[in-house]
């Protein structure tokens, strides 16, 4: 059975929305900690969840899929806890990025880069107005389409067309204008 139809039966028999949960979870927690970090991810996830509960009824059923809407309201969530999250970008941007640990050849020239870059991209995203970076984190971290983007925050597919435009153009100037061959654009699915 798709998402929306045991949405849809979970209305009666509530007991049912644990298989959305068990579906979607690990998708939205992954996104939550990208956002605010382990420490607040899993109340996130809660808080998600229970929103999504109690909202269900109003499930719209011709989205056979329940991610991009328990995207959107993970991003409403994210939205509440929008001062932590700067300043934990600021934070990444005073720090940088931490030494590698275990010696391996690989992960020790991956850190060296990282730490050349790393103040730039833990800035670059603080940057950004909070709309145009949660187009920007749902379609490069999440992978979403960009439809699926504009399902879960609720904006037009034109909308996410162009704040993700302009959040390119910004994180390009931020990072010096030019294409870095260690960062490869992912083309979109949407």
């Amino acid at each position: 059975m798709d998402d929306a139809g045991v949405i849809g039966r979970s209305v009666a028999e509530p007991d049912l929305f644990a298989a959305i949960f068990d579906r979607h979870a690990p998708h939205i927690h992954r996104y939550l900690v990208r956002r605010l970090g382990r420490d607040v991810a899993d109340d996130a996830l809660a808080d998600t969840f229970l929103v999504a509960f109690d909202k269900r009824a109003h499930y719209d059923g011709a989205w056979p899929d329940a991610r991009p809407w328990l995207y959107g309201i993970a991003t409403n969530i994210v939205s509440r806890h929008r001062r932590d999250e700067v300043r934990q970008y600021r934070l990444l941007h005073a720090v940088g990025p931490q030494a590698a640990v275990d010696g391996h050849a690989d992960r020790v020239a991956a850190q060296v880069s990282a730490q050349a870059r790393g103040p730039e991209l833990g800035a670059a995203p603080a940057a950004l107005n909070a709309k145009d970076r949660d187009v920007v984190l749902l379609i490069a971290a999440e992978q979403l389409a960009y439809e699926e983007v504009a399902q879960a925050l609720g904006i037009p597919v034109g909308t996410v067309r162009s704040r993700l435009n302009r959040a390119r153009r910004q994180l390009r100037a931020a990072l010096g204008g030019a294409e870095h061959p260690d960062v490869k654009e992912v083309p979109s699915h949407g």
